[in-house]
């Protein structure tokens, strides 16, 4: 997003005429036909009770299957995912070696579901000192897209974690971040298991 607090300014027929070069016209920001009409259905079926309780539905029946299966999460689920307890499926891994992350790569292994880390791998190194800091919690967040996941798919999902946490004991060692950028790293940072 550009702003510009001048409307006089002669740099905005200039950002104009880009954006439409290299964005689209400046009042849908390079999106397609097909996008903006998603979104719009999207802002009316988040205001619709029906859809509302489906949708939150699905979280309780992911959130279901998980306590059958002991396997620790925030509760209550929200709207838009579950968010497994990583530090309480592999408590022998410490926050500097991303357990969040290890479940991630774990369930990408299992069962080919892709996930992402929200604990200390996100949280990044103190900007004075460089010391990696501990994130108060260790989630790997289950997001569950609109529209896009059956019953039988959340099914595979908590079968996948139930022979995670089978095996978690086992696993007793994360990973070590090879490579990082100075910000951002979650997204580009590169990382190795670490051996024993």
């Amino acid at each position: 997003m550009i702003g510009i607090r001048d409307s006089t300014s002669p740099l905005i027929p200039k950002v104009k005429a880009n954006c439409i070069s290299y964005e689209g016209f400046i009042t849908y920001g390079g999106l397609a036909g097909r996008d903006m009409e998603a979104m719009a259905i999207g802002l009316y079926e988040g205001i619709n009770e029906n859809y509302l309780a489906y949708r939150i539905g699905q979280m309780e029946y992911l959130a279901s299957r998980l306590d059958d299966a002991g396997i620790p999460f925030q509760s209550p689920v929200g709207g838009h995912g579950v968010f497994v307890d990583a530090s309480r499926m592999f408590p022998q891994i410490p926050c500097f070696e991303f357990p969040a992350q290890v479940l991630a790569i774990e369930l990408y292994k299992e069962a080919g579901i892709r996930t992402c880390e929200i604990g200390s791998f996100m949280l990044g190194n103190d900007p004075d000192t460089g010391e990696q800091l501990h994130a108060n919690f260790e989630f790997t967040r289950l997001a569950i897209p609109r529209r896009v996941y059956t019953q039988a798919h959340l099914d595979i999902v908590a079968e996948a974690l139930a022979v995670i946490k089978a095996r978690a004991s086992i696993i007793r060692h994360g990973y070590r971040i090879t490579w990082e950028p100075k910000i951002l790293r979650h997204f580009q940072a590169a990382l190795t298991p670490i051996e024993e």
